[in-house]
């Protein structure tokens, strides 16, 4: 037997032991572990917020609906994560941290799986039919041969009764499960991490593991940006069959694919830390001893572990600054959840972007800015050694930045799409018109055009009119995506003559100036995501420091708690209820009632959008001003 510096004992065949193994466990492998469990869930969450319009019109649901799928992750995650952060932390946090990303793998498949049993998709078009042998026949122009065929398809649908299950829910189990299993990543390995790092590392090595989850989310919109340009039957159909393009508001993506490909990731992710021991040395030249607490660190018993609960939890309470940030930090994370979920669907439209490329310039602009703020962030809380009243500052104007960088954004914006009896009159002369009305404007009174038909085409008068029927079409040439409609008795009214009135499939195009302002946008929502993730590694330091050590773990998982029970859940679920108010113009689903919205209203969007999430970030600041000034003044008494 060897005696070490502290007189504690140990065997010589150990020791050997120890030395024998290829890969010695040491606190940087296991943050390599976890940095690549970090890296999949993150790619999976952004995938998820990618596909928010995909999932919406392959569902037919509303984006109040869309937002309760999105909030379903925070629910699964509410319901374990004081449990785990605090009952975890005393016993093998790495075997535990691997249980959870195992079932988040299998979670995200389970989100894949309802597309493998749902009927192919049908867009609801009627302004061509394709039969078996892949010929093309008209049913959706204005002419009396066709008025017959056009009404069959939604007569019918009075009669259809719903799916026989809401499939949808499906995708909220799985988003459940992967809120369950993410419930231990985040306080257990934060915790971890700084249990064993030396003081000086442990901000620097939660700023790197927090880049590397940064980097997640440019491979999970890049992953959106390449399924969204695929069919979402892919599998099933002929692409030439496809009368739509990705540019549609109709199109849907190969959604269930990015979920297949992450949920295998994540499985992969979870094995490399069922193999780590329970304590980790700072490096793997440093013995387990170096730690001599954990070296006779026993379990606890249950009734141990709920007998010391509710002091500890009352302590944690009692701990006014704590409250005041944790209040901070529900209020910025409303603001977050609401940018995270719906920015690709408000560029998709406020700017008339599809998803592939929104998903994509996501992916390569703001993503990495927001992976260098994180990186930046730990490195300067190393190189400067911020204390606590320092971090609480650098959050302090991190916020107030990103809110003054935020106001141009009511000035960047396009006009809404000019579609016929929505946003524009059906005639020139005349004032918008009710297309639910039951008068329809002259030009097309006598076509019989369904109300709730979403089959855009574009005039030559540069409107966008719902279907041919509706433009007022009496003609067509050539087959699929190809095909035109001629002498439109609603685009002459516009003062076009009867060779100038033709029409073809798909939304009229954007004005030029708007593809510039688009980019414009990109640009400065980079900045204000790079400003706001300075703060990031500040803000996790300060929430477990504000506390006693043995109270770390807790407090994570308070946090966490708390920022999904009023932030994470509620916000997706109101502000989709708030979207939905600006809807000009709702789908049909196969039970004939509302499907998912085709257009909105873009002026009243971007109001929402931007006059909710800067109200709330003047809200966080006012809170963490009043919690910088109370650790001020504690600071100053000590």
């Amino acid at each position: 037997m060897e005696v070490n510096p502290n007189g504690m004992e140990y065997s010589d065949r150990n020791e050997k032991t120890s030395q024998t193994k290829c890969c010695p466990p040491s606190l940087k492998i296991f943050i390599g572990a976890l940095a690549f469990s970090y890296f999949t869930k993150s790619m999976t969450a952004s995938y998820t917020k990618s596909t928010i319009t995909q999932i919406e019109k392959r569902f037919e649901i509303s984006s109040s609906t869309v937002g309760i799928i999105d909030g379903s992750f925070e629910m699964g995650n509410m319901l374990v994560i004081t449990l785990v952060s605090y009952v975890g932390a005393k016993f093998h946090r790495p075997k535990i941290i691997g249980a959870g990303v195992l079932l988040m793998g299998v979670g995200t498949l389970l989100m894949a799986s309802p597309h493998f049993i749902m009927d192919r998709y049908k867009y609801d078009t009627a302004a061509t039919h394709t039969n078996d042998a892949g010929n093309f026949t008209v049913i959706s122009t204005c002419s009396s041969d066709s008025q017959e065929t056009l009404q069959q398809p939604f007569s019918e649908c009075q009669i259809v009764e719903a799916e026989s299950s809401p499939l949808w829910v499906i995708v909220l189990l799985g988003n459940t499960m992967r809120g369950i299993g993410e419930s231990s990543i985040v306080p257990l390995g934060m915790s971890f991490i700084d249990d064993y790092a030396w003081p000086e590392n442990s901000a620097f090595y939660i700023g790197c593991l927090n880049t590397l989850r940064g980097i997640g989310p440019i491979f999970g919109f890049m992953l959106g940006s390449l399924c969204a340009n695929l069919y979402v039957d892919i599998d099933l159909v002929n692409q030439e069959s496809v009368t739509i393009t990705p540019q549609d508001s109709r199109w849907i993506g190969a959604w269930w694919l990015g979920f297949v490909v992450s949920g295998l990731l994540t499985l992969l992710a979870a094995f490399p830390l069922w193999f780590l021991p329970r304590a980790l040395p700072e490096n793997s030249q440093t013995s387990e001893l170096d730690h001599p607490a954990q070296q006779h660190k026993t379990t606890p018993s249950l009734t141990e572990i709920v007998k010391d609960f509710v002091p500890t939890f009352k302590r944690l309470l009692t701990n006014k600054i704590y409250i005041l940030y944790l209040m901070y930090s529900i209020v910025a994370f409303n603001d977050f959840a609401i940018v995270a979920t719906y920015t690709p669907k408000y560029l998709e439209q406020q700017f008339g972007q599809s998803a592939s490329k929104t998903n994509f310039l996501i992916g390569v602009t703001c993503i990495p800015a927001v992976a260098l703020g994180i990186f930046l962030s730990g490195l300067m809380m190393k190189r400067f050694k911020w204390g606590l009243l320092a971090s609480a500052r650098v959050n302090l104007v991190t916020g107030v930045t990103m809110m003054f960088l935020a106001v141009p954004f009511f000035a960047i914006s396009c006009e809404n799409l000019d579609v016929a009896g929505v946003t524009v009159p059906y005639q020139a002369s005349t004032e918008v018109q009710d297309i639910i009305s039951d008068l329809p404007p002259s030009c097309n009174a006598n076509c019989g055009c369904p109300d709730l038909l979403w089959d855009a085409v574009c005039g030559e008068n540069g409107v966008t009119y719902i279907s041919p029927c509706h433009a007022g079409c009496n003609s067509t040439q050539g087959a699929g995506r190809n095909m035109t409609f001629h002498d439109c008795s609603c685009i002459q009214s516009w003062g076009l003559s009867i060779g100038n009135s033709s029409a073809v499939l798909g939304q009229c195009s954007r004005d030029p100036n708007c593809n510039i302002m688009f980019y414009i946008y990109l640009g400065l929502l980079s900045l204000v995501l790079f400003v706001y993730s300075l703060g990031t590694v500040p803000f996790l330091t300060f929430s477990m420091r504000i506390v006693d050590p043995e109270l770390k773990s807790l407090s994570a998982g308070m946090l966490l708690l708390a920022v999904r029970i009023f932030g994470g859940i509620p916000a997706p679920i109101y502000f989709g209820a708030l979207i939905d108010t600006t809807c000009l113009k709702w789908g049909q689903n196969k039970s004939c009632g509302r499907g998912a919205c085709r257009i909105y209203n873009n002026e009243t969007f971007r109001f929402l959008f931007h006059g909710l999430t800067i109200g709330l970030r003047v809200l966080a600041s006012s809170l963490l001003w009043t919690a910088t000034i109370k650790l001020k003044r504690k600071s100053a008494e000590q």
